[in-house]
């Protein structure tokens, strides 16, 4: 599974990593690694990025160059305001964020940067709203939830979206979808219903085609202590 994430899961765009982060070098935790497909982005940017992950496959394929630790959102295996920055791509609705938020806190400094981030389809684009109609919509949960607080320890949040778009065929897009949690948990039967019905709905679609995501991106900083 850890291998068909890593393959499989669109990367992010350098420009919503640098509007999280800004220019300078920092050194950064990427909360909930998972492969590490956020920290490679971050490490190539020149940051020093610590990769945290809970799961063990997972953490074996995020690869040299940056530290992976075994540890999670409520639990960070680093020392008190020792990091610049945390961010957590495509993993902060699962945090339990009670505990934590004062954990991201107690790692970062003064003023240092934690900044959640997804990728989401672009769902105004017809056929690819369709697939939430087959499938799950990410964009209602994210795109129109609520701005999101981060607690006493932390600034107001602020929001910026990126476009981008990542190639694709049938078989690619099916085998995206045999890496989400909604294909993972489904029966047999409707595992095949949405691979039939995923694959009558590219019909007619030149190859390879473009899949369009946009980025949310939010950034808050901690306040002194």
């Amino acid at each position: 599974m850890a291998d068909l994430y890593d393959r499989i899961r669109p990367s992010y765009p350098t420009e919503a990593a640098a509007w999280l982060l800004g220019p300078a070098p920092l050194k950064v935790v990427d909360l909930g690694a998972g492969t590490g497909i956020f920290s490679r982005v971050l490490a190539n940017a020149g940051h020093e990025v610590i990769a945290v992950e809970p799961d063990a496959a997972m953490r074996s394929r995020i690869g040299g160059g940056i530290t992976a630790l075994d540890g999670s959102a409520e639990r960070i295996p680093l020392p008190d305001a020792s990091v610049d920055a945390v961010v957590a791509a495509q993993a902060y609705h699962w945090f339990r964020h009670d505990e934590a938020h004062p954990e991201i806190a107690r790692v970062l400094r003064n003023g240092g940067i934690f900044g959640p981030i997804w990728n989401i389809r672009d769902e105004a684009v017809d056929w690819v709203a369709a697939i939430s109609k087959i499938a799950e919509s990410e964009a209602q949960r994210v795109l129109h939830a609520p701005q999101p607080g981060f607690g006493r320890h932390f600034h107001p949040a602020e929001r910026a979206t990126f476009r981008h778009s990542v190639h694709h065929t049938t078989d690619t897009l099916v085998t995206l979808t045999r890496s989400r949690s909604y294909y993972l948990t489904a029966t047999p039967e409707r595992q095949a219903e949405v691979e039939a019905e995923l694959r009558d709905l590219t019909t007619g679609l030149e190859e390879p085609f473009e899949l369009p995501y946009i980025t949310v991106a939010l950034r808050t900083r901690r306040l002194p202590r």
